[in-house]
């Protein structure tokens, strides 16, 4: 039984890992930050069912700050995979708390692979980079693709450039499996509510059940290359089954504003985006990406990967997700896309 370690696993994307590899058999590790509120909402479900047979799911406590508590849930478990996908991932936010966003997205990778370079001698673990889109940032060619410049404009941003190179760096000097996913937008009814897509989705949802009036967004037309997050791990999965380690562009090759969200969303209703939703300059970045899309040719030659969710696809299920959560039936509306353990 292979053992898999994740960072993150209460996220959107450690969550829907965490049950693919369980699916393929794995004993599954994450690390979790000690908290005075319960934050695993996204895999009770793997935690809580007792008639589940055949989970081998482990929690342990630590942070992505703490190297000592990291190298200690290495060394405890000795994986032969870690996925690295905690950080503090809101590209907004990490403009007001940058030096916490850096420590907990740059160096906990340096940390993490750190200790999986002194661990070579007794086990090869394969270490997964989460790397992200947002790397391009003022983008130098259109698509990007694993060769494009990066070119940051965030300090999340920034962080994962350190991190991307770190990756490279440990992979070519000490011969390690170490990967880079860069992923571009990824989003799914897990998605953190703070996010736009989730945002819009929510307030859609509260717009229609009466219990909210308005919706405050910042740069509309701002474009992104939005795919599935459950469709997003199993590109992560199958980098890490690769012979070598090496670096890939996660991503749909379709690029789409948020303005087309917007009216994609409300129209699944029958409503009118424009007499809902309010502009903010609060939620304007100080240095904006205005264009993302991707070009996964390389993950579709060498990882036989493709993204099987359209963009809406995406909006329906993320639409209906939270019609449910407020007591409404998405079938008054429109007839929903079933997109299985959304």
């Amino acid at each position: 039984m292979k053992k898999a370690l994740i960072t993150g696993i209460t996220g959107q994307d450690g969550s829907y890992l965490a049950e693919l590899l369980i699916e393929k058999g794995y004993e599954v590790h994450g690390i979790i930050r000690r908290s005075s509120s319960f934050n695993t909402g996204r895999i009770d479900h793997l935690i809580k069912d007792p008639h589940e047979k055949g989970i081998r799911l482990f929690l342990h406590y630590g942070d992505l700050t703490d190297g000592s508590s990291l190298e200690k849930v290495i060394y405890q478990v000795l994986p032969d995979e870690i996925y690295h996908l905690g950080a503090q991932s809101h590209v907004r936010v990490s403009f007001d708390i940058p030096l916490y966003t850096v420590d907990s997205v740059a160096l906990s990778t340096l940390r993490i692979l750190e200790t999986v370079h002194n661990l070579a001698g007794t086990k090869q673990i394969r270490f997964y980079q989460a790397s992200s889109s947002e790397m391009y940032g003022l983008v130098q060619e259109t698509p990007q693709n694993e060769k494009t410049p990066f070119y940051p404009r965030s300090p999340y941003a920034c962080a994962k450039v350190f991190s991307f190179w770190q990756s490279v760096n440990y992979r070519e000097s000490y011969n390690l499996h170490v990967s880079n996913g860069i992923l571009f937008n990824h989003e799914s009814p897990r998605r953190g509510e703070t996010f736009v897509t989730r945002k819009i989705t929510r307030a859609l949802a509260k717009i229609i059940a009466g219990t909210q009036s308005k919706l405050f967004l910042g740069n509309i037309d701002a474009k992104r290359d939005w795919g599935y997050a459950k469709d997003y791990v199993d590109a992560m999965w199958r980098i890490l089954q690769q012979p070598e380690g090496d670096d890939y562009v996660i991503a749909t090759g379709e690029t789409h504003s948020v303005k087309e969200f917007l009216h994609e969303a409300f129209s699944l209703v029958n409503l009118n985006w424009q007499k809902y939703v309010e502009i903010d300059p609060r939620y304007f970045r100080p240095a904006e990406v205005d264009l993302l899309l991707g070009d996964p040719a390389k993950a579709k030659t060498k990882l036989d990967w493709t993204p099987h969710t359209s963009f809406k696809e995406l909006v329906n299920v993320m639409v209906a997700a939270d019609m449910v959560k407020e007591g409404l039936d998405p079938n008054q509306y429109f007839l929903p896309v079933h997109l299985d353990n959304n």
